[in-house]
């Protein structure tokens, strides 16, 4: 191997900041990756909808719960809890999200990063 990229979420690429939350950005080349940091009492349509400027999520996902544990709920009521240890895949049809109970909810994302929380 000729060349190593290595970096890490202490010094992500980007940042972006919402109440109770972070998504982390590192982008290597032709692939973004992200990781979501969400605290007790953290929603989507409350907490993110704001910047995205859409009242549910339209990003579809692929990626893996570290730690915590959150609800995906599809506007046709299907609610799913993803919980630490799940790899996840979630398509981009409108759905909300919020962290269950009081721990901290933290996942990886392989896709859809580069759209999130904008």
């Amino acid at each position: 191997m000729d060349d190593i990229i290595l970096k890490r979420f202490e010094t992500p690429d980007e940042i972006r900041v919402f109440e109770k939350g972070k998504f982390e950005i590192i982008r290597f080349a032709g692939m973004t990756i992200g990781r979501a940091t969400y605290s007790p009492g953290w929603k989507w349509s409350v907490d993110v909808s704001p910047l995205a400027g859409t009242e549910f999520c339209e990003v579809g996902h692929l990626g893996m719960v570290l730690a915590g544990k959150a609800t995906c709920a599809f506007k046709d009521g299907e609610v799913h809890t993803l919980e630490s240890g799940d790899l996840f895949q979630i398509g981009p049809e409108p759905h909300d999200s919020w962290v269950v109970g009081d721990t901290e909810y933290v996942s990886l994302h392989f896709q859809g990063a580069g759209e999130y929380a904008k």
